[in-house]
């Protein structure tokens, strides 16, 4: 009887309709994994290196930023600590989904570990009643467009770098068409003065770290909103 009702609040996964939300996506992807392959040929990485980067850290901004770590031959320690200040901000995205999340562990994991902004975008953009059956096929098929842009890179090799020179802007594009379509589909500028007031305030404190004290102070603007709301809405309730 578990079993059966664990089955049962198992969403059907729409593949078809996943594929065709993973388009805009695949647009931007495209360019920008395949930048990130001739890069990585460029900086001496190995091609299986390379792939597997794509597989099993799959995150845009955080595999560029490998690329001059390894070329460079720092430590592990020093690249995971800079990998995870630049993905700390996907802590945050997985908090407004986790009632959409697949039930099924494994497929959980995934969906929890392939969240990318692009994919928040897409799926946070999406009807609440179709979110949990469409989740599982946006994350696969957006990892695979990225894979499958990474493994054509490393086979164009350097000569793209040579006729393109800064191929790497591609990832900043896709970022400022995705948040152009999000802010289109919510229309909310909180965020956005959020993120001008982390960059300002940032650039007055530091160059170096620039982005760990920007992500750093926008999530102490984050917090202190929603101790604020929190706090409004219990004292408008003790009133009543």
């Amino acid at each position: 009887m578990i079993t059966q009702s664990k089955q049962q609040r198992e969403p059907t996964y729409q593949w078809a309709e996943g594929f065709k939300k993973s388009i805009p996506v695949a647009m931007g992807y495209l360019p920008a994994g395949i930048a990130f392959g001739v890069l990585a040929q460029v900086a001496g990485v190995p091609v299986w290196a390379t792939i597997m980067l794509s597989i099993v850290l799959y995150a845009g901004a955080a595999q560029y930023a490998c690329l001059p770590m390894l070329s460079a031959g720092l430590p592990v320690g020093s690249i995971a600590t800079n990998i995870a200040a630049i993905n700390l901000r996907h802590v945050f995205y997985g908090v407004p989904l986790l009632q959409y999340l697949p039930t099924h562990k494994l497929a959980k994991t995934y969906c929890l570990f392939a969240l990318t902004d692009e994919t928040f975008s897409v799926m946070t953009s999406l009807p609440a009643n179709t979110r949990q059956a469409l989740i599982l096929p946006v994350s696969l098929f957006n990892q695979s467009w990225w894979v499958l842009a990474s493994a054509v890179g490393v086979m164009i090799g350097s000569a793209l770098n040579d006729l393109v020179p800064n191929l790497d802007f591609a990832l900043i594009c896709l970022f400022v068409i995705l948040a152009y379509e999000q802010f289109q589909s919510i229309k909310r500028y909180f965020p956005i003065g959020i993120a001008v007031i982390g960059l300002v305030s940032a650039l007055l404190f530091t160059s170096d770290w620039l982005l760990l004290v920007a992500i750093a102070i926008c999530m102490l603007l984050i917090l202190t909103r929603a101790f604020w709301i929190q706090r409004t809405v219990t004292g408008d309730s003790n009133d009543q």
